[in-house]
């Protein structure tokens, strides 16, 4: 069996040696991940957040609460009866959404409950900030759960740099979140809710283009060919 060479020996074109091995990068079921995510955002960010703001607005803040709780068990409920267990994302996302209608409940205060993220959104930006700080992105971690990326691939400086790069990228973007929503609940309850069950997802979804696009276009000047697709098994 070919040995895979480890991320701390030296990356060929710093040493001058060719590489033995091709510089590809697979993306096996990107379609089918892409789909799940765009599910993922419908059912337990903007529904949730759409019926919050509605029936906040016309009924008032228990019947808010209780209308995206209960949004969230049923679609939880549903995947559970229809395949027989739930997604970490999803577990994730109930919890976090029933903790925090928890807290409003106790509070009777619908501000506090659009701040809660707040203070997620810059202690998520402080651990990307962070990791990129002391050398360990935590964007390598996550790309290596969803993408099979070679080991020797992972060695070269430049790839490295790039997953550093996009992990100041995204915790940048966590900071306009918290400042975004701030802003808006200067203007109101109902301006807030409108932050964070829409601006606050639009603006997610074009960090991860836009990171997608940086990583790939830096990959591409470091010679990495991505292809889509399971890698083909040697005979």
């Amino acid at each position: 069996m070919q040995a895979i060479r480890q991320s701390d020996e030296p990356d060929p074109s710093e040493t001058g040696e060719p590489s033995q091995y091709g510089l590809e990068v697979h993306l096996g079921g990107l379609r089918e991940t892409v789909l799940r995510s765009g599910q993922l955002f419908v059912e337990a960010l903007l529904v949730p957040g759409l019926l919050f703001a509605l029936v906040l607005h016309n009924v008032g803040l228990f019947p808010a609460l209780g209308a995206s709780l209960g949004w969230c068990y049923l679609v939880g409920g549903a995947r559970w009866l229809r395949c027989g267990r739930l997604s970490g994302t999803m577990m994730m996302a109930i919890g976090m959404m029933s903790g925090r209608a928890i807290i409003a409940f106790a509070t009777s205060s619908a501000v506090l409950y659009l701040l809660q993220p707040v203070v997620g959104s810059v202690c998520t930006a402080l651990m990307f900030v962070g990791s990129a700080v002391f050398g360990k992105p935590i964007t390598l971690r996550l790309a290596r759960d969803f993408v099979s990326i070679p080991a020797h691939v992972l060695a070269r400086r430049g790839v490295r740099r790039m997953f550093t790069e996009i992990a100041v990228l995204f915790g940048l973007s966590r900071l306009a979140d918290a400042g975004m929503t701030l802003s808006f609940l200067h203007h109101g309850v109902s301006a807030g809710l409108m932050s964070r069950s829409l601006f606050s997802p639009l603006l997610t979804l074009t960090t991860i283009a836009v990171c997608a696009f940086w990583g790939t276009r830096r990959l591409r000047r470091e010679g990495v060919t991505i292809r889509l697709g399971a890698p083909a098994l040697a005979g």
